[in-house]
Formats: C-alpha cells, sequence, structure tokens
C-alpha cells in the first residue's frame, strides 16, 4: 500500500501545480517553464508508481490509471504547444485538470475505503 500514498502524495504536489499553472492559462499570460517542469514530472512519477502499485497484482484502481492517462496525453500536447510558442487552449486546460481531478478523486476513494 504504500506504492499507492506515495503515487497520491505525488498527484496532490501535481496538482497544486497544476492549478497554478491553469490561473496563467486563464489568463492568457505565459506560463513559468519553472513550473511547467515540474508539475509534469510530478505528474508522471505519481502515475509510474500507481502503474507499478497495478501490475503487482490484486483489485486495482482502473478508472484513476485511464483517467490520469488522459490527462497526461492532453498535458503532453499542452507541453508541445507551450514550447512551439502556440496558445494553450483554455478549455483543454480545465479538461486536463478536470480528468485529472476526477482520477484523483477516484484514487482516494480507492485508496481510503
Amino acid at each position: 500500500m504504500t506504492l499507492i500514498y506515495a503515487s497520491i502524495g505525488f498527484f496532490a504536489l501535481a496538482a497544486l501545480l497544476g492549478m497554478y499553472l491553469l490561473s496563467f492559462v486563464l489568463k492568457g499570460k505565459e506560463t513559468p517553464k519553472t513550473i511547467v517542469f515540474t508539475h509534469g514530472p510530478m505528474a508522471v512519477v505519481g502515475l509510474v508508481l500507481l502503474i507499478i502499485y497495478a501490475l503487482k497484482g490484486g483489485p486495482n484502481p482502473t478508472e484513476s490509471l485511464i483517467l490520469f492517462v488522459l490527462a497526461a496525453a492532453g498535458g503532453l500536447f499542452m507541453v508541445f504547444r507551450d514550447l512551439t510558442g502556440k496558445p494553450i487552449p483554455k478549455l483543454l486546460a480545465v479538461g486536463h485538470g478536470l480528468l485529472a481531478v476526477t482520477g484523483f478523486i477516484f484514487l482516494l476513494i480507492f485508496a481510503f475505503r
């Protein structure tokens, strides 16, 4: 169970940074790259830990995994747009956050039920 708690911790930190980044996107301002390159790797570490947990067998948080993978795909697309100087669509940024938050809620329910 330690893996799942570590995963929750990394996702929680990534979520805090993500909310900060979302404030920049919604205001149409340039995102701070230090935060961009901290948010993504934290979320990736959380996802990798969750995948390792799921591969160990037994019940696993399938819904969370699916939602986090979808959020990661959207995140990669946004990073690509950001690095190429193109604006990040606000709807995509909000959708990315909603997918991740929903996955996080499902993960919390799975871990603490």
